[in-house]
């Protein structure tokens, strides 16, 4: 069932309109939707690693563009919306602990780490609007982990992508429950960390 997974996936992401869907992925995973953007775009750098640095500056706008999304959620429809998100992922005491460490010294530095480690970024996103965080902080900060996340992988990927999808290939069930783990450790750090 993996291997079946990971090759629709494969072939989703050599699609014709893939590119839109990652920007959908990235806008969506920044302010609510669990799926990080990396289910996505890694199978469709693999499938066409020449365009790996394309679909990196895709992810990383889509991200910023979802970021501010997920701001105005926090600004704008905490009650209603954003709330209901948070409680969602089970992650209220997290933001309730970051709203507090939201500072002017130390916004940009944590906006920074949400948005490059496998911290919840939505998390972040929302927490930012809800303490009306400087925008443009927000906004340059984003940019920069965002970018930074993805043009790093583009770049493992474009000098080591064979190696690289072999490994995969080869060692899948590996592979998919080491995502899973890390990712569980993104959530946990949130709840428990912060």
């Amino acid at each position: 069932m993996l291997q079946r997974l990971y090759d629709r996936t494969m072939e989703l992401a050599a699609h014709r309109h893939a590119v839109w869907w990652l920007f959908v992925l990235s806008a969506t995973e920044a302010s609510f939707f669990p799926i990080p953007v990396e289910a996505m775009m890694l199978p469709m750098m693999f499938a066409r690693p020449k365009r790996a640095w394309l679909y990196a500056g895709v992810a990383t706008v889509g991200t910023v563009i979802g970021g501010v999304l997920g701001y105005a959620i926090g600004a704008l429809l905490y009650e209603g919306l954003g709330q209901p998100i948070l409680a969602f992922y089970g992650l209220e005491d997290a933001y309730t602990d970051l709203v507090d460490d939201l500072d002017a010294e130390w916004a940009a530095w944590i906006v920074f780490a949400g948005g490059f480690t496998p911290i919840p970024y939505k998390v972040v996103t929302v927490a930012s609007g809800a303490v009306h965080l400087d925008l443009v902080v927000f906004i340059v900060a984003s940019l920069v982990s965002r970018g930074l996340r993805f043009l790093l992988e583009a770049a493992l990927l474009h000098w080591f992508g064979p190696p690289i999808r072999n490994f995969i290939e080869k060692r899948l069930a590996l592979v998919a429950t080491v995502s899973f783990l890390v990712a569980l450790a993104g959530f946990a750090s949130v709840k428990w960390l912060l």
